[in-house]
Formats: structure tokens, C-alpha cells, sequence
């Protein structure tokens, strides 16, 4: 049992935390790039996930859960502080995050937490508020990772054996050496399913059969404004079924040198539909096969949860940074506002608070994870975050008053596969979305290096999620979605004076 606080020890803490035996554990456990169909509880068809889904049979699965910014920095900064992007300063893959701000680590190390967070970090700076850290440098390996520790930043330890199950190895070490007495708050951050889709040798041999196709993978994208111009010519990481981005696929992967030539093997000799059918399947083998890895270990995790005693007494969370596209529209990656990266997976579990195989349709984003821990750690949430606690959703009470619709802003315009910058509004049935090209950085000002910007291409798009989930036809400019559309142009310009958004572009109709 944990011990009290006591007045002698400290008496405003004591005073602020009256009951800390009855505080739970929290466990975050965040992978990259893991899109929602790929986990069984989703119902995707791709694959099975028993140790995930043990958190959706035992807790609530959110189905409407979403990121503000599909990238994996800004992301994280946003699980951190809770606050947009322009609030929080990171709003690229470039920037670095000021580790001074307040976060959710800081808060709850300052209520008596034992901090910690082991694996993918990728916010350039080094971790701040958390009594000890385990983590990788920006993307790290999948092979022999290298360690970055608290106390030794930023020299590196190599670390033998595949990345899923060291990060693992990292989390129950943070566990087993924890001190006692206090509630801990581990962030366990998997590397893994981002590309290059490196699996473990051990299971390279999963997934060999059919591989279920989205329907829309083989679309014919000439006609979306939005896509036209992510061209291999530019990079084409979204065209991941053709040359030379398919190309560009394989020699990231080139320390492999006899899986590269199985692979061209199996393609030879195919040409038009059936090639890119043939590549989609080697992609979705690869992912599959590490996200079939992280299953495995997070198994491990809540073995030790179980064997320990702790289970009953930790909230476990489990999510991505963001979704990512499993062939739908014929892409892989993510960055755009369409639903598969702009979706993300979102399980929680505490025994005797939430109730167990619930589900919740609420919108949520991970601007709320901050403010939800928090609220089951009993500890105050800043008036300056801007999400919000979704812990009474999760244990069956929804609030009257939730939001009903998010906001969503890219703001890498240009700068990677030719994306452009966007931002939108999305309610339980329609999205409005706005793309705009602008060679201006975040601060209106700045040039984003590396930017190819079509200046004056701005326009907008609108679907209608209940009659087309899969977003295929925009309906922007058509007559009968005229009111609906204005309505949503103000919802958007309401959330982003709501959320002090105000800086370039303006959503007027261009």
C-alpha cells in the first residue's frame, strides 16, 4: 500500500492531496503511426490484437477519437501541454520544444508522481519533468537502438535486439525500480509501426496470405486538387504504389539486401493495377508485422500489471500520434485532415472506473490527454490547456455540454511530399476543410525551408461523413450544401477565435 503523506512531511501537499493512496497508477502507452483499422477491437479485418484489445474488452474504445496536427512533433507536443500547436510552439517537424512549459509530467511529478517516459520522444530537447527518462534519439532504429538516459543526455547507449522489445525491456525496468510509496506515470512510446516498416526477423514470416484491400486503393486521384500535385516527380511518399517512390520504399530498406530482391521478384513482370496490388500487400505485410510486435509486448507490460498487483489500482491508455493511411485513395502516410490520419485509436482501462466493453462516440482529440489524466491523478488543470477531461465519458457520465466539433491545423505547407498546408473543421457528420499554399511559415513571415509553394491555390473541401465515410465525392459548391457549408465556416472562425488561432491564412472563400 502507499504511504500517506503526512503534515509533518508537507503540509500544503498533504492538505492537496488528502487521499494519494487512492490515486491511480497511469499508464500511456503511445505508438507511431498506428492507424485504428489495424487493431482487431476496431473491427479493420487486418489483423488480431489480443493484448490491445484486452483494453477495449476491459475498459472503452473511443471511435471518434482524433489529432489536432497529423504529424509526429507537433503531436507530441500537444499530448504534453495540452494546447494547440500555435499555443504550444511546435508546430513542424523542425521546431523544438521549450521543455520549460508547464505538461502533464511536470503537474504530475509536482503532485507527487513518479515520472517517466521510455522510448520514441522526438521533441529535440531533452525531457523535462520526469525523474527518469529512456528514450531514443529523433526517429531511432529498429535494430540496436540507440538509448538516451536521464542524467547522460545527449551522449547515447546501444541497446542489442529489436527496438519494440527494447523499449519494452526499458518500461518494466522503470517499473520493477520504482520507488515505493508513490503513484507512478510512465509515457511507454513505441518507435514502431512508422516507416521503414522494419519487423522483427522472427515474425517476417506473418501475414503471408490476403491481405483485406481498402476500396478506394485503387482511385483515380486526378481530380482531387488536394492530391494532384503529390507527384513522384516531388517525392511521391504518398503514391507508396508506384515508381520511383516504390523505388524510394525499398532502398530505405536496403540493409536488407535478400528481402529486397524477394520482393522484386514478386513483382516482376506486373505493371498497372495488379503492381500496385502486389506492392500494397508487401507494405501492409511490413506494417502488420510491427504492429504484431507491439501486441506482443504490451502483453508483457500487462502480464507484469497482473502479476504485480497493479492492474486494479492503473489506468492504462492506449493511442497513436496519429492514423495513417493503409492504402486508402491509394496513399500511405498521413498529414491530411481525411479520416484514416486524422483518426486515432483510443482504448482505456481502469478496473472498477470505467465500465468494462463500453464504447463511446464522443469527439475527443489528444488535446484532451493531458486534462484527463490529470482529472484521474485528482490533481488541478491549468486554465491555459485547451482540452479538455474526457475521464467522465470514459467512466460511463458524458458531460451534457462536450464539444461538437474539433479544429485541425497542418501547417507544413509544401515542406514534405509537396502537402499542402490545411486546416478544418470536423462535427459528428460533415468536415470542411481548407487548403491553402503560401510560402509563409508558422509566423506568417518565415520562409518553410525546403517549400514549394503555390501561392493564390487555396480552396476548400467538404464531405459528408454519414453518406460518404470514405470521402470521395466533395461537395463544396454545390447548391444544396450552400447553408451547410456556411455554417461550418463559421464553426471554423468560432473555434479558431475560441482556441486563439488568428494568424494566417483568413478562411474567407478564395
Amino acid at each position: 500500500m502507499r504511504r500517506r503523506f503526512t503534515l509533518a512531511a508537507a503540509v500544503l501537499p498533504a492538505l492537496a492531496l488528502a487521499a494519494a493512496d487512492d490515486r491511480p497508477n497511469i499508464l500511456f502507452v503511445m505508438s507511431d503511426d498506428h492507424a485504428a483499422p489495424a487493431i482487431g477491437a476496431y473491427g479493420g479485418g487486418l489483423i488480431q490484437t489480443p493484448n490491445i484489445d484486452r483494453l477495449a474488452a476491459e475498459g472503452v474504445r473511443f471511435d471518434n477519437a482524433f489529432c489536432t496536427n497529423s504529424i509526429c512533433t507537433p503531436s507530441r507536443a500537444v499530448v504534453l501541454t495540452g494546447k494547440h500547436s500555435h499555443r504550444n510552439g511546435v508546430f513542424t517537424l523542425s521546431d523544438v520544444f521549450d521543455g520549460s512549459q508547464q505538461t502533464v509530467a511536470r503537474l504530475l511529478q509536482a503532485a507527487g508522481y513518479h515520472t517517466g517516459v521510455v522510448g520514441k520522444w522526438h521533441l529535440k530537447s531533452a525531457p523535462a519533468g520526469f525523474d527518469e527518462y529512456a528514450v531514443l534519439p529523433g526517429q531511432g532504429l529498429y535494430y540496436d537502438p540507440q538509448i538516451r538516459r536521464k542524467g547522460a543526455w545527449p551522449e547515447t547507449e546501444t541497446h542489442p535486439g529489436y527496438v519494440t522489445d527494447v523499449i519494452t525491456d526499458l518500461a518494466l525496468e522503470f517499473l520493477r525500480e520504482r520507488p515505493a510509496g508513490k503513484p507512478f506515470f510512465l509515457m511507454y512510446h513505441h518507435k514502431a509501426p512508422h516507416d521503414v516498416f522494419v519487423p522483427k526477423r522472427e515474425h517476417r514470416g506473418l501475414f503471408a496470405g490476403p491481405i483485406p484491400e481498402p476500396r478506394n486503393l485503387l482511385e483515380d486521384r486526378r481530380n482531387r486538387r488536394a492530391l494532384r500535385d503529390t507527384t513522384e516527380e516531388v517525392g511521391g511518399k504518398h503514391l507508396a504504389y508506384g515508381n520511383p517512390a516504390w523505388r524510394w520504399f525499398l532502398e530505405r530498406v536496403r540493409y536488407e539486401p535478400e528481402e529486397i530482391d524477394r520482393w522484386e521478384r514478386e513483382l516482376a513482370g506486373l505493371a498497372g493495377d495488379r503492381l500496385k496490388r502486389a506492392q500494397y500487400r508487401i507494405y501492409m505485410r511490413r506494417y502488420l508485422q510491427c504492429v504484431y510486435a507491439i501486441d506482443e509486448n504490451l502483453g508483457r507490460v500487462l502480464d507484469y500489471l497482473d502479476r504485480e498487483n497493479l492492474a486494479a489500482d492503473t489506468v492504462v491508455i492506449y493511442t497513436s500520434d496519429q492514423g495513417f493511411f493503409l492504402g486508402e485513395h491509394g496513399l500511405y502516410d498521413k498529414r491530411f485532415m481525411y479520416e484514416e490520419t486524422l483518426r486515432i485509436p483510443l482504448l482505456a482501462r481502469a478496473p472498477g472506473r470505467i465500465p468494462a466493453g463500453s464504447v463511446s462516440s464522443a469527439l475527443v482529440q489528444n488535446l484532451d490527454f493531458a486534462p484527463s489524466m490529470l482529472d484521474w491523478a485528482g490533481a488541478a488543470i491549468p486554465e491555459a490547456m485547451q482540452g479538455r477531461s474526457f475521464r467522465s465519458i470514459a467512466e460511463g457520465r458524458p458531460p451534457g455540454d462536450w464539444r461538437s466539433a474539433i479544429y485541425y491545423r497542418y501547417w507544413m505547407n509544401r515542406a514534405h511530399f509537396n502537402v499542402p498546408a490545411h486546416l478544418g473543421v470536423r462535427t459528428d457528420r460533415y468536415k470542411l476543410i481548407y487548403f491553402y499554399d503560401d510560402p509563409r511559415g508558422s509566423d506568417g513571415k518565415t520562409p518553410v525551408a525546403g517549400a514549394r509553394a503555390n501561392v493564390g491555390e487555396r480552396f476548400w473541401e467538404l464531405y459528408d461523413l454519414k453518406e460518404d465515410p470514405r470521402e470521395m465525392r466533395n461537395l463544396y459548391g454545390q447548391e444544396a450544401y450552400g447553408p451547410i457549408a456556411a455554417q461550418l465556416k463559421e464553426r471554423l472562425n468560432a473555434l479558431r477565435e475560441e482556441y486563439g488561432d488568428a494568424a494566417f491564412p483568413a478562411t474567407a472563400s478564395p
